[in-house]
């Protein structure tokens, strides 16, 4: 279920976004789900489909969903690719964390300011 909340600071177009890669992420949305059309989810959730189309954009550009054409979007199985990638990629940091000396508080933050400054946003 999305719920878009008006009084958030947080545009709704990275609502949705956010909550769809929260979905596809923890398995509710399986790879191969059929998602909803743009002009079907934006009058559902009372949004402009310009709204939906850039969220859909953004989760096409990340890998989590993939549009075929008139077919639809649907949940894509690079999303799984993703993180798997992601997965190498810490273990990475975390080596390199150590062959420093760096602590595991320090490292986290290191993340973080590391996130913050990419503009990734925690689905």
């Amino acid at each position: 279920m999305i719920v878009i909340d008006s009084a958030s600071p947080v545009p709704p177009f990275e609502q949705l976004r956010a909550q769809l890669a929260r979905q596809i992420q923890d398995r509710t949305l399986a790879v191969g789900t059929q998602l909803p059309t743009i002009r079907r989810l934006a009058a559902d959730l009372g949004l402009a489909v310009n709204t939906v189309g850039r969220a859909y954009r953004a989760l096409e550009e990340a890998g989590l969903i993939e549009t075929r054409g008139r077919a639809g979007s649907f949940v894509s199985a690079a999303g799984e690719q993703g993180r798997e990638r992601a997965y190498r990629a810490a273990a990475e940091y975390a080596a390199v964390i150590a062959s420093v000396g760096i602590d595991t508080p320090e490292a986290v933050r290191i993340v973080q300011a590391a996130l913050a400054n990419s503009g990734a946003a925690t689905p």
